[in-house]
């Protein structure tokens, strides 16, 4: 009887668990900024949070002494709390598509994680690929350190510098640590091409757009001018779309089945030929 029991409680929670699941709503949105640059605290947070939108804010400590441009650990806990999500973008911005890299990993994580704590930030367990490099190695030592939500670029489906509509995110199809860009913000991006990115979170995916600093003054490759980005927020606010931080897609993945992703064997960059 005993035995009965216990299996109709484990088939009860494995149905409660797929019950659990949220179908995604139209007009999602995930906003996700890397690099820990200063505008981040003095401009893009602020207006976030006068718009009651959610977002991730993905620290390496890279360039931080670039004290005027790049954010302190103290700016990163002033984010923390106001609401933000703090995600590990590694030590180093160490790119993680070679596998000798691979074993560098828990420390990286691990030094970004001390800093966190020493002014209050717990743990992060999202993460995003630096240069939006991956690998399968790299993939390994992500799981065994707990992260449970990874965000990677457009690439290898679409190539790197374009201004073209990367892969829409599907919970039901890829893997929760190799989260897809589904737009790359660049200078050169206009409402209108916002406009198109954004409407095309529908059908059950997802919208995964990557920001780096507003503005972006060292590395301007990556810049988004201020006016341009408050244009952008103010349109996802009057067209009435669900702005999340990447921890929140958790709700929506369903953990007790395997998601059969290709990518978990693909490398990017891949690896030269000798």
């Amino acid at each position: 009887m005993k035995q009965i029991a216990l299996l109709t409680v484990m088939m009860l929670s494995l149905s409660y668990t797929a019950r659990a699941v949220e179908p995604v709503p139209d007009k999602t949105v995930v906003l996700t900024f890397d690099d820990a640059v200063k505008s981040h605290r003095t401009f893009v947070g602020p207006l976030l949070k006068e718009l009651g939108f959610s977002a991730t804010f993905f620290v390496t400590q890279a360039w931080m002494s670039d004290t005027e441009n790049f954010m302190n650990w103290k700016d990163i806990a002033e984010l923390h709390e106001m609401g933000f999500e703090i995600g590990n973008h590694t030590w180093s911005h160490l790119g993680l598509s070679k596998p000798e890299r691979a074993e560098r990993v828990a420390e990286e994580l691990a030094l970004v994680e001390s800093e966190l704590a020493k002014v209050g930030v717990p743990k992060p367990t999202s993460f995003a690929w630096p240069g939006n490099g991956f690998g399968p190695e790299g993939l390994a030592e992500l799981r065994k350190a707990g992260i449970l939500l990874a965000r990677r670029g457009m690439q290898p489906e679409q190539p790197y510098g374009k201004m073209v509509p990367g892969p829409l995110y599907d919970p039901r199809g890829h893997d929760p640590l190799l989260i897809p860009t589904s737009a790359d913000a660049y200078p050169e991006w206009t409402l209108g091409h916002f406009r198109a990115m954004a409407e095309r979170a529908k059908d059950g995916k997802m919208v995964i757009l990557q920001f780096h600093g507003v503005p972006d003054v060292a590395h301007p490759w990556v810049h988004t001018p201020p006016e341009n980005f408050r244009e952008y927020m103010n349109h996802l606010k009057s067209e009435g779309y669900h702005v999340l931080a990447l921890r929140d897609v958790e709700r929506f993945i369903d953990r007790s089945e395997p998601i059969r992703d290709p990518t978990t064997e693909k490398r990017h960059p891949p690896a030269k030929s000798p």
